[in-house]
């Protein structure tokens, strides 16, 4: 009795003691996975890093790719592309003043009529129709509707993209109403924001060089895009004519340049980003055309194809780049617009699942989905402030089906999108410094301040708070105090299709007739 006594208290204590050991190799392999989570994180952190020494490097760099795009057609990553654009609007209210480019206006306050825009910036694209006072009526009526672009589409054919995209605006041209139909025997026309790299040859023609932001529609390039788009209208029975081609950027510059005289830069951050401003036409050895009244040219940098060693890539962008369908290309915008910034993430947190198992055992097969995590959805969680990060959870659920994440790891993802983010904003931020030194708006001058405007668009910039935030205070500490208060930025809400609307104006076939 005695015996099996001290059996049963030997098996009982060796039981004790096995589960007490697989708790602790449990608790230490847990230990041992999150040490690698972070090891993970703090890698990632390191190799993001912009240091402000970085960013002025950053900056320089792109001076230099601008020169050399400036000089000669394929001389830079940069395309610097001339938009024939050589007038803007100056608004309304526009006192005589000594501005930063005193660029010549086309008088376009004094203008009346309605002018339609389509603006394709990337997945989606919208039709407006702007109605303008003349010179005491500003804009007058303004409406849009808008219209997401089916994936197949964007890696099908030119003649089914350009077809999609002028049925929708038959319809919205369908719903005009009467007060803004066009005088007998005169046509509708249409400023067209074209957001992919464009050799423009012509105010209103220009030969499609490539495809970004996802697009890869072999037979449309080297065609006329306005030459596509007209086609497909008449296809679809619209009557109207194309009187201006832009890119969103110059759009954004003319829409800016409306409503505030110093615009002089503009830049998009939203499904891809890109950057126009005023040059002078002295520094464009490749313009061979006459000089223009105002001196001046807009030039389209095509700034989302900059590369330069000081950028700070890691094997995450590098991955991604080698799998997109541009490798090589478009690398700038890769790590700083909202078509990547989602997806960076998603390439840290699968690899954070797979060696440090902090989803579970399994690694959960939606994280293995590129781009299923999409730029909103980062922002979202990234701006979670509530005690739970609530919003962390439940986007991890619904999005990659992970349920019942510790707040630890919940925290772990905030911080991830924060580097993510951080970086990206503090770079968008290196290139606007890069144009401004190249202006020479970088420090302050004699005679007193003046101010230089930067017109911002695009989704990324006006959603992502933090994002904008990081941006605007990494440049002014980039600028210094002194610098930095003669530099402004604007939201130029919707600035790429009124801007389009505008310069269709401008350039209107009836401005002599009226005249």
């Amino acid at each position: 009795m005695k015996k099996s006594t001290v059996g049963a208290a030997v098996v009982g204590a060796a039981t004790v003691c096995a589960v007490a050991a697989l708790i602790v190799n449990h608790r230490m392999r847990k230990s041992s996975k999150w040490a690698r989570a972070m090891a993970i994180l703090r890698e990632f952190e390191e190799k993001c890093g912009t240091p402000d020494a970085k960013l002025k490097q950053v900056a320089d760099a792109m001076i230099v790719e601008m020169h050399a795009g400036l000089a000669s057609e394929g001389g830079s990553k940069l395309k610097m592309l001339i938009t024939y654009v050589d007038n803007l609007p100056t608004g309304l209210s526009v006192q005589p003043s000594r501005v930063i480019h005193d660029i010549s206006s086309s008088d376009l306050n004094d203008e009346a009529g309605v002018f339609y825009a389509l603006d394709l910036g990337g997945t989606n694209f919208r039709v407006l129709r702007v109605q303008l006072g003349g010179k005491d009526g500003g804009i007058i009526h303004q409406e849009f509707a808008e219209a997401s672009i089916p994936p197949s589409l964007m890696v099908g054919t030119s003649d089914a993209l350009f077809d999609y995209i002028a049925a929708e605006l038959a319809k919205f041209v369908a719903e005009e109403e009467e007060k803004f139909h066009q005088p007998l025997g005169k046509q509708r026309e249409l400023g067209f924001t074209f957001s992919f790299p464009v050799m423009q040859t012509s105010i209103n023609s220009g030969t499609i060089m490539r495809w970004t932001k996802g697009f890869s529609i072999d037979d449309a390039v080297g065609q006329d895009v306005v030459g596509e788009l007209e086609k497909a209208m008449k296809r679809k029975g619209v009557d109207m004519r194309v009187s201006a081609l832009v890119n969103d950027t110059v759009g954004t510059l003319a829409g800016g340049k409306y409503t505030h005289k110093d615009v002089a830069v503009a830049v998009i951050l939203g499904t891809g980003t890109n950057a126009a401003y005023v040059e002078r036409v002295q520094a464009i050895p490749k313009w061979h055309g006459p000089v223009p009244k105002s001196g001046e040219m807009v030039i389209n940098m095509e700034w989302g194809n900059f590369r330069s060693s000081h950028l700070p890539l890691t094997e995450y962008d590098h991955a991604l780049d080698n799998e997109s369908l541009n490798p090589g290309e478009q690398i700038f915008e890769k790590m700083t617009s909202g078509m990547y910034l989602g997806e960076i993430l998603r390439r840290v947190l699968l690899r954070v699942a797979e060696e440090a198992g902090v989803f579970g055992d399994e690694v959960p097969p939606k994280l293995k989905n590129p781009f299923v995590l999409r730029t909103p959805d980062m922002s979202a969680m990234h701006h979670d402030s509530s005690s739970d990060l609530r919003v962390v959870g439940d986007k991890l659920k619904d999005i990659l089906e992970i349920s019942n994440t510790s707040l630890k790891t919940r925290k772990l993802v905030v911080e991830l999108c924060n580097i993510v983010a951080t970086r990206g904003a503090r770079l968008a931020a290196a290139g606007v410094l890069g144009i401004l030194k190249k202006m020479g708006s970088d420090t302050p001058r004699q005679g007193g301040p003046e101010k230089t405007v930067v017109a911002m668009d695009g989704g990324l910039y006006e959603h992502y708070t933090e994002y904008r935030m990081v941006l605007e205070n990494s440049l002014k500490e980039l600028l210094g105090e002194e610098s930095a208060t003669s530099i402004i930025f604007v939201h130029s809400n919707d600035g790429s299709g009124i801007g389009a609307a505008l310069l269709a104006a401008s350039h209107s076939m009836y401005l002599e007739d009226e005249s």
